[in-house]
């Protein structure tokens, strides 16, 4: 008896990656492999010298096929094991382990919006939809379009152990956003990652793309976002060690170097309009979602809790903001004794 093992990985496409994916036939009883995948087709390699290596890291049940099949996240590496350039959880590992005696947890809210050929689900053909307003959190077939979808996806998840922790219609038609979280930096990311190959291959099924655009449709339209929620075990014990942390994101040249990394045409949403801060603008405050970061207002209350960074697009890398931010606010809230 044999099981199909679904092989996913982040490709080298630029600027933003895509997720690949091929199915490997593997033995009952046997854990899956380390495979490998011709890297030229995937912007990974030349094709004098195409041999790249998966190397599974993180692996469930896979819910689309069902029985005893597997969904495998997998690092991509050199053929001499070493870590290939568009490796960025490989980059995070180090990281991760540095400050683990903090215990980052993080939150990732990831915004995706559908499209119907050319145009995002429910906007009409050679027009537009009523502005933005009931779309958020909507009910009812003139302000929601794709839950069926957004419903099969969440079951998948669930199914797949993955930690999805919510879902929610957003503030353009066909705009969706589902939470991951709480986890760890490596876990949230790794289970980020895998909640969009099945919301792509649930989507793909009913013949609909699902986007992580910045900004999907030009106008006075919201940009999808991957607001990141983020926190220490001192954070979650105190308040002071809440504004180090906000203080040490606008700290120099931080709030450029988080920025650039934070995903592709983070400019066009970031524009201090449609609950954003200017992309070259550091802020943070209580209950502000025109801030870079924000401050929930049961934080202040409470004196402990947790922050938001807003700043994240939509088609950010999980695994390299989960890096910026602790490399960033754990440094800092060690040097001040916070931890």
């Amino acid at each position: 008896m044999s099981y199909k093992a679904e092989y996913i990985w982040i490709d080298g496409t630029e600027p933003t990656a895509l997720l690949r994916s091929k199915t490997k036939i593997v033995a009952d009883g046997v854990e899956p492999p380390v495979w490998g995948f011709d890297g030229s087709s995937t912007n990974q390699a030349q094709g004098h010298a195409s041999d790249r290596v998966l190397r599974p890291v993180f692996t469930c049940p896979d819910p689309i096929r069902g029985g005893d099949a597997k969904l495998v996240l997998c690092e991509v590496e050199e053929i001499n094991g070493e870590p290939h350039a568009s490796n960025t959880r490989a980059l995070l590992r180090p990281i991760a382990e540095q400050f683990a005696d903090q215990e980052s947890w993080f939150g990732i809210e990831q915004e995706y919006t559908f499209f119907k050929g050319s145009r995002p689900l429910g906007f009409p053909e050679g027009g537009f939809p009523a502005p933005q307003g009931h779309y958020y959190c909507g009910v009812g077939a003139e302000a929601v379009f794709g839950r069926e979808i957004v419903e099969l996806h969440l079951d998948r998840c669930l199914a797949a152990g993955l930690k999805i922790s919510g879902i929610n219609a957003e503030v353009m038609p066909g705009q969706w956003e589902f939470q991951v979280g709480p986890a760890g930096p490596i876990e949230v990311a790794d289970h980020l990652w895998v909640a969009r190959y099945l919301l792509y291959r649930t989507a793909e099924e009913f013949g609909v793309e699902a986007t992580l655009d910045a900004k999907p449709a030009r106008g006075d339209w919201n940009g999808a976002g991957a607001h990141t929620n983020f926190s220490t075990k001192a954070m979650r014990e105190g308040y002071d060690a809440i504004i180090t942390a906000c203080e040490a994101l606008g700290e120099g040249d931080k709030p450029m170097e988080h920025v650039r990394q934070y995903g592709a045409d983070i400019e066009l949403r970031l524009t201090g309009h449609h609950e954003t801060a200017p992309w070259n603008k550091y802020t943070y405050g209580v209950s502000d979602r025109g801030a870079s970061v924000r401050i929930p207002w049961q934080v202040e209350v409470d004196r402990k809790g947790y922050i938001e960074d807003r700043r994240p697009n939509a088609n950010v890398d999980p695994y390299v903001v989960t890096r910026l931010l602790v490399n960033t606010c754990c440094a800092a809230l060690e040097k001040a004794g916070q931890v």
